[in-house]
Order: structure tokens, then C-alpha cells, then sequence
């Protein structure tokens, strides 16, 4: 038993493409944690972690960007645990003065009860100007007019010594839309999410620390209808909690080879919704060991599937029944050992 490999597991629900389970306030998180139950190490994105005002944080569930988690996937980078980080916060600077002030009473509120360690904060030399767009598809993605002023500010705070990034850009209201209408009742697609990716992407990409985004939104009128799936959304001024917690002890990333990282050979499954097969990490754990597993019950509006990109796959029906597999999978068992299908004989032709 204590000779036995760790169990090591990547959980990707991807942002911004109306998954029915992932696809809404941190109403991934329950999968998260299940998994957690049964591997000794999750590695799994933000858009599954954040629930706003509400979180979870576990030993074993690493809180991976995206950007960051497809290289490693890629065999690029490792993940170095760590015990907490030093988080600095970008604001931008197209933030109202008192929206500015609840996000900072909110980072200020998490030092105090949670014991996170929050080091500073700045301001963006210029607005961010953040634009959100709508793909052919249907799925979210968005523009950010000012990139170099927030790399800018990224930089100022990583030569203080600051390890972790999280930010907070001024999203546009649209208060009246009939997508932001369909999203806090439960269906369609985060309008929002998209552009949040693009953001932390660029941070990343140009710093190679953990990072994660949080939009400044005005509040918004009071729906006594809102889906529970939404519902995180509403119970703040700021979806800034989240995202501190997630970075709290977010894995540093190794750019070299050493027995203290996580790397993608240690992977030894992929969970990911059924028709959301085409992102890079899963391309690249395709062409690995790496069991894919595909949940038919999260469904998207993006179709991609495995098979004619001639992935192999485990398709199962929920998570639920993903669990199941990787547990018989963690113990050394056939998973299909557990269903009728193997009551045929290998040796009948």
C-alpha cells in the first residue's frame, strides 16, 4: 500500500462554453471535491474552483490557470507545491472609486478571517477597456484594449516580489441582456467568462506565476427566480474571494525537471465533458498514458468529441460513474470487471 504510485488526476470543464455542470458559479466544485475523495492529487482550473463569494480549498487540489495547465499538459512545465503564496491584486483602473474600495475590503477581509497572504496592490496606468464577444459557436471570448498597461502593472508587482496575481478588471454591464437573463436562471453561456480567460492567459503566458481574474460588476436588481446554479453570483459586491483562496497555495511552476514537481507523466487520468475534446491539454494527454475520460451528462455548445480526432476514450455516463472508474482504475482493477460486459470470455471469438 505505501509503495503504491499516487493517484494523479486532471479535471477540465472548459471556460466560457455553457457546460451544464462547470458552466455556472463554482457548480463544478462538488465534482472537484468528490475526486479529491479519491485521488492524492487533482489538478483542476479556476472555472471549476470559483464560486465567488463562496470556495473550497483542499491539500490535494491544485488551482492551475488555464494557460498554465496546458503546458502542462504539454510536458512543458511541472507544478511545485507550495505553502501559500504572496498574492498581489491589479485593479483597473476603470473601476468606480467605491467598487474599488469593496474589492479592496474583500482582500482585506480574507487576510483578516482566512489568513491569506495578500502583500499589495495597484492600480492600472490606463483602462483596461475589456470588450465581450460572442463566437460563432455561441461560445464567450472577449478583448482587452489596453494589454501593455496591464502587463504594466503585473511587472511592478512581480519585481516587489510578488508570486501570485490576481485581478480585477471593469466588465461591461448589460444588465438588460437577454444572455445575462438566461445565465442567472440557469441556462446559456457566461458571457463573461471568455474574456476573464484571455486576461489571465496573458498574465501567465508573460510571467509563469499562478494567476486568476475576477470582474468588477455593478450589482445587480434583485431576481427572486435566480437558478442555485448562479446563485454564488449575487451574494457580494465582489467575486473576488474565490480567486484569493484559489491562490493562496496555487502550485509555482517548474520550467526544469526535479523530483519536487508534478509533471504531466504522473497523470494518470483526464475527466473532461464529452463534446469538449479539441482544448490542448487534452490533445497532448492523448498522446500520452493518460486515461481520457469523457462525462456524456456535461453537455456544451461546442461539439467536438472524441473519435474523429481519433482520441481514445472511457465514455461514461456522469461523474459519478467517472469516480467509479477511477477508483477501479487507482486499485489495480479492470474497470470493466464491474460491468456486464465482461461476462464474455476472452478466448470466445
Amino acid at each position: 500500500m505505501f509503495n503504491q504510485k499516487p493517484y494523479c488526476a486532471v479535471l477540465i470543464v472548459p471556460t466560457g462554453v455553457g457546460a451544464s455542470i462547470g458552466g455556472y458559479a463554482g457548480d463544478a466544485l462538488p465534482v472537484a471535491r468528490a475526486m479529491g475523495q479519491v485521488c492524492d492529487r487533482l489538478i483542476t482550473h479556476p472555472n471549476v474552483m470559483n464560486g465567488a463569494s463562496l470556495y473550497w480549498s483542499a491539500p490535494n487540489i491544485d488551482y492551475v490557470e488555464g494557460y498554465a495547465l496546458d503546458k502542462f499538459a504539454g510536458g512543458e512545465w511541472g507544478l511545485k507545491s507550495v505553502h501559500q503564496n504572496k498574492i498581489g491584486l491589479i485593479l483597473d483602473q476603470a473601476i468606480e472609486p467605491e467598487l474599488r474600495h469593496r474589492h479592496l475590503q474583500a482582500m482585506d477581509a480574507l487576510r483578516a478571517t482566512v489568513g491569506i497572504n495578500a502583500r499589495d496592490y495597484i492600480i492600472t496606468d490606463a483602462p483596461l477597456n475589456v470588450e465581450l464577444r460572442i463566437a460563432e459557436s455561441g461560445a464567450s471570448w472577449g478583448t482587452i484594449g489596453n494589454p501593455d498597461s496591464l502587463l504594466r502593472a503585473g511587472k511592478k508587482l512581480v519585481d516587489q516580489g510578488i508570486n501570485a496575481l490576481a485581478v480585477v478588471a471593469r466588465f461591461p454591464d448589460d444588465t438588460d441582456s437577454q444572455a445575462l437573463t438566461d445565465y442567472r436562471h440557469g441556462s446559456g453561456v457566461d458571457a463573461l467568462a471568455g474574456a476573464e480567460a484571455v486576461i489571465s492567459h496573458l498574465l501567465v503566458r508573460e510571467f509563469q506565476i499562478p494567476c486568476a481574474h475576477a470582474p468588477a460588476l455593478s450589482p445587480l436588481p434583485l431576481d427572486v427566480n435566480i437558478s442555485p446554479r448562479a446563485a454564488a453570483e449575487e451574494l457580494g459586491h465582489t467575486f473576488l474571494p474565490c480567486v484569493l483562496v484559489g491562490l493562496n497555495k496555487a502550485p509555482q511552476f517548474s520550467l526544469e525537471k526535479d523530483n519536487r514537481s508534478l509533471w504531466a507523466e504522473d497523470i494518470d487520468a483526464l475527466v473532461i465533458p464529452h463534446h469538449a475534446c479539441g482544448g490542448s491539454a487534452t490533445l497532448s494527454f492523448a498522446h500520452s498514458h493518460t486515461k481520457i475520460i469523457v462525462v456524456e451528462d456535461n453537455e456544451t455548445i461546442i461539439k467536438v468529441p472524441a473519435e474523429p480526432l481519433g482520441i481514445k476514450t472511457i465514455r461514461v455516463k456522469s461523474y459519478l460513474e467517472a469516480i467509479g472508474v477511477m477508483v477501479a482504475h487507482g486499485g489495480g482493477i479492470n474497470f470493466q470487471g464491474l460491468t456486464s460486459n465482461n461476462q464474455k470470455s476472452i478466448f470466445l471469438s
